[in-house]
């Protein structure tokens, strides 16, 4: 059985995973509790563009879910219409990146809603009396 593949992050990754790992129950002012043998031992993930630390990989990077499957699901990621950006899809059929699926539904909404009416206006119908 083969290891998985390390990623390595770009600088703006890095800087954004490195906000994340002072989320990480194991970071304690810059030391990792997990490696200490009773001497303290600066957490990698702080200090890396790779994702080397497994607890990190699986705990604490979900918590940015666009960093997420930008790192670990490359190969299923899809890109938006609207904004362009990387996400990964629900279903084969997903379009949009869920921020961006809740304002498409509303705006598609407001389309058919008024096309209803229209078609209710065009027929001459009126509200009785």
């Amino acid at each position: 059985m083969t290891a998985p593949e390390i990623s390595h992050m770009t600088y703006q990754q890095y800087r954004t995973a490195r906000r994340l790992v002072h989320e990480c129950c194991n970071y304690d002012c810059g030391n990792c509790l997990l490696l200490d043998n009773g001497e303290e031992c600066v957490c990698p993930q702080s200090i890396t563009y790779s994702l080397i630390c497994k607890w990190f990989r699986a705990a604490v990077l979900p918590l940015d879910a666009g960093l997420c499957a930008t790192l670990l699901c490359r190969a299923d990621m899809k890109k938006c219409v609207l904004c362009g950006g990387l996400y990964l899809p629900k279903s084969n059929r997903a379009k949009y990146c869920p921020d961006c699926a809740a304002h498409m539904k509303r705006a598609k909404a407001t389309e058919r809603k008024r096309r209803q009416r229209q078609k209710c206006h065009a027929l001459g119908l009126k509200k009785p009396l």
